[in-house]
């Protein structure tokens, strides 16, 4: 019977497609089970891997071989929100922002301040901080301002909002990859001033023994922030959620209390997404909330 070669054709085609149909059903299904595991995109599933600092105390640094610093153990705390734990990984200032980019970290924890110019390069989350500018000088020098660098050799650190700063008050700034770099030159009489975030700078004048000191400081035109990669918005909304609960938990308030015991808070600055009471302050009206 000679249709029978036919028949036995339409069954090998019509298994061929069953076939396929379920191998595209288990990609599928092997995508979603994918997702479901990792659902932030993350390097690790359940790890969050942040860039951060070893040098700049008492934002980000290093400690008996512990990664510290307000920053990373608020980051630490908003990452348990989401159920994610923290693996810190050193790096320099200059390259943090292409890392996490480049998918080599998740987040970039440093006291980033949000720019225009960093949001073509990183998505940013809620603001967690503010900060100042501080201007650290050699013991004994006559600079009390910002007004009086024009035509002396000013210190920062490349890629930061000091660096922006200088740049733009065309003060030819000295750029080094890292806070110890600005210290050094400080110490080391090569530099007549260091442009630095002012915890940074107050807290590296107090550990020089009397080399160093803050001649004065001003506050920074924006907020910090955590870093994460163009895109990733589930990690990103993940952030902004915990940061939420660890301000509403009274976690916020406390490190705040730990790392800068003193420091008053702007009347304007409002942490998170601007919506939750800080414990210890004023509930922020509608007209406040971001």
């Amino acid at each position: 019977m000679r249709f029978l070669p036919a028949l036995t054709r339409v069954a090998a085609l019509g298994a061929a497609a069953v076939l396929a149909a379920t191998a595209l059903t288990a990609c599928g299904d092997d995508a979603s089970t994918s997702e479901a595991a990792n659902p932030y995109g993350l390097l690790q599933p359940g790890v969050l891997r942040a860039g951060t600092l070893t040098d700049a105390p008492p934002n980000v640094y290093l400690k008996d071989g512990k990664f510290t610093g307000f920053d990373n153990d608020l980051l630490t705390a908003v990452a348990a929100k989401a159920g994610l734990k923290v693996e810190f990984v050193g790096t320099d200032f200059s390259a943090l922002l292409s890392q996490v980019n480049n998918r080599k970290f998740d987040v970039g924890s440093s006291s980033i301040t949000i720019t225009e110019a960093r949001k073509k390069t990183v998505d940013f989350g809620n603001g967690y901080d503010f900060g100042y500018f501080g201007l650290d000088v050699p013991t004994g020098s006559p600079i009390t301002s910002f007004d009086q660098l024009a035509g002396k050799r000013v210190v920062v650190v490349q890629g930061t909002v000091q660096d922006d700063y200088a740049t733009g008050k065309n003060l030819n700034p000295v750029r080094v990859p890292d806070y110890n770099g600005a210290i050094n030159q400080l110490k080391a009489g090569t530099a007549d001033a260091w442009i630095a975030p002012a915890e940074i700078g107050e807290k590296s004048a107090a550990d020089s023994n009397g080399k160093i000191k803050v001649a004065a400081k001003q506050l920074s035109p924006a907020p910090t922030a955590y870093a994460v990669a163009k895109a990733n918005d589930k990690l990103r909304e993940a952030l902004n959620n915990g940061l939420d609960e660890v301000i509403a938990d009274g976690t916020w308030t406390k490190l705040q209390a730990q790392y800068y015991p003193g420091r008053p808070i702007p009347a304007d600055f409002k942490p998170g997404s601007g919506t939750v009471a800080v414990p210890g302050a004023a509930a922020p009206s509608a007209s406040t909330a971001s």
